[in-house]
């Protein structure tokens, strides 16, 4: 197992088994006005955060929870990796054996200066607002692939990952979930205003907007524009291959290995009326409130 994976599943079980032990009004912290987990980020990485150096050449996902930027996010990272490989660089194709968690707001205050030491091109997925992201993210015009998902879906999923996790907050009916979320009181924020945020960034020549809802409709299509956006250049038949890698099935065939346990979480899918929600079994339902605030 390459050693990043290995530092995604050891990070999310340690989280895990953390936020069992703990009290449900401690599970989230507010920094800004908006609430975090406790147990994955803290009020010095964020402080921390703001220094960091993004690179012209990064490849940035960003997205609400439960938009898809997992399933988006490996797609990036096998198109990154397969371009690598193709043009063999030698600097490049060690990333996947460094040791980082992927989504920039996670992990502890020193991981921006062990990022600097990172070989080009760097994967950073973020849940975070664009004013709560580094200012240099938008000072070199690094390239920002935001992910967008109908809110209803969003919603569906949220409440069943928030009720199968125990860093979150969990909630007995959805009546309960869905006023947290209409009041914002949701890990990082409220949907309508990262929406409302990232819109005023809309036309900036860095930024390219996706839909869940268009690249589950046409994959190809989907990885294609993604590729082209990042000027990643694959054959046809090497986009093909990461299409076809990035089917649910093949995706939960391959949880196990890049995300340990939590791959039960991220890839079960539960089909409703022909709309997949895509979800878990719920481990177990917890009877903890909504969080303070």
């Amino acid at each position: 197992m390459a050693k990043n994976r290995k530092v995604f599943i050891d990070l999310v079980d340690k989280a895990i088994a953390t936020g069992d032990t703990m009290k449900s009004e401690d599970l989230l912290f507010s920094y800004k006005g908006i609430f975090y987990p406790a147990t994955v980020c803290s009020p010095e990485q964020f402080k921390a955060l703001e220094a960091f150096e993004a690179r012209s050449d990064d490849v940035i996902l960003a997205g609400y929870p439960k938009s898809g930027t997992n399933w988006v996010g490996q797609i990036i990272t096998d198109l990154v990796t397969t371009c690598a490989k193709t043009n063999e660089d030698e600097t490049n194709s060690v990333n996947d054996e460094l040791d980082e968690f992927p989504y920039l707001e996670v992990g502890d205050a020193e991981k921006y200066q062990r990022m600097k030491k990172l070989p080009s091109r760097r994967i950073i997925f973020t849940h975070l607002m664009p004013h709560n992201l580094p200012e240099s993210i938008f000072k070199n015009k690094t390239k920002v692939l935001l992910l967008l998902r109908n809110p209803k879906d969003v919603a569906t999923s949220y409440y069943h990952f928030s009720n199968g996790l125990s860093p979150l907050p969990s909630y007995e009916t959805w009546d309960e979930f869905f006023t947290a979320f209409m009041t914002g009181k949701m890990p990082w924020g409220f949907y309508f205003d990262y929406i409302f945020e990232w819109n005023r960034h809309i036309d900036d020549e860095n930024i390219m907007t996706i839909t869940y809802e268009e690249l589950k409709e046409n994959r190809a299509m989907g990885v294609k524009k993604i590729a082209e956006f990042f000027g990643l250049s694959l054959t046809e038949e090497e986009l093909q291959d990461v299409v076809d890698r990035s089917s649910f099935q093949a995706m939960k065939d391959n949880s196990e290995k890049t995300h340990g346990a939590f791959g039960n979480v991220l890839f079960r899918k539960v089909v409703e009326d022909g709309l997949v929600m895509g979800w878990t079994e719920v481990r177990q339902q917890r009877k903890k409130p909504l969080v303070n605030g």
